[in-house]
């Protein structure tokens, strides 16, 4: 099986004034195509940086990262860019819709910056998968949390991502909702056949997940598979 994602001895420091605060130390990695994998940890543990480091948004101190066989330190701003646009697909906890977008208008947005053919009919179809198919002209201010973050995976999905990256995607909704969220998630990533990478301090949801990756203060306390396959 070949590795989508490899993290080789990663570490990231922050400097504030004199003092340098050492946020990831020694991370080391991989995740294998097709797979879902989840990296959990209490607040402040380094997750939501380690994410970027691994998406291209920042860089690290020391280490390396590839992605879908990618160097990321060989390549520029622009070249990450493009990289993400045509590769990865991200789904945040506040779900990021542009407010004066309409539901179908941001689904189909990775699809425009592909210069997409079919970019409305995938949107609808996609909508119509988490169950949004009477929402496609409402703009996010006229949808609950709920549906913004159903329509924030139909946009995560739609430029089909081979790499899914998910920061505390329920993290925002109640219970009920988020486990009707969490199900969609995992069905659409079952049908599309994408690795997810998902960040979370829901054990419950990291347990889904074929592999665990636990952090505490910056470094890896575990990284184990679970019973599921």
């Amino acid at each position: 099986m070949s590795k989508i994602l490899k993290i080789d001895g990663l570490e990231k420091t922050y400097t504030s004034g004199s003092k340098q605060l050492t946020v990831l130390k020694n991370i080391s990695f991989e995740v294998d195509q097709g797979q879902t994998f989840s990296i959990v940890g209490p607040s402040g543990s380094g997750k939501t940086t380690l994410l970027g480091l691994c998406a291209g948004l920042d860089n690290p101190n020391v280490g390396n990262v590839e992605l879908c066989g990618y160097d990321l330190n060989t390549l520029n701003q622009d070249e990450r860019a493009q990289l993400r646009n045509k590769e990865v697909g991200f789904i945040f906890q506040d779900f990021q819709l542009l407010p004066t977008l309409t539901a179908l208008e941001n689904v189909c947005v990775p699809l425009e910056l592909q210069a997409a053919k079919d970019s409305i009919q995938r949107g609808k179809e996609l909508l119509d998968k988490v169950g949004l198919t009477d929402r496609y002209h409402h703009y996010p201010s006229q949808l609950s949390g709920g549906e913004q973050q159903r329509v924030a995976l139909a946009r995560a999905f739609s430029n089909r991502p081979s790499i899914l990256f998910a920061d505390e995607p329920t993290g925002n909704l109640d219970a009920k909702t988020g486990e009707t969220v969490t199900q969609l998630l995992f069905d659409l990533n079952k049908d599309a056949g994408t690795t997810m990478v998902i960040i979370s301090h829901d054990l419950d949801l990291a347990n889904k997940t074929q592999q665990i990756l636990q952090l505490k203060g910056g470094e890896i306390v575990s990284n184990q598979m679970t019973q599921v396959h």
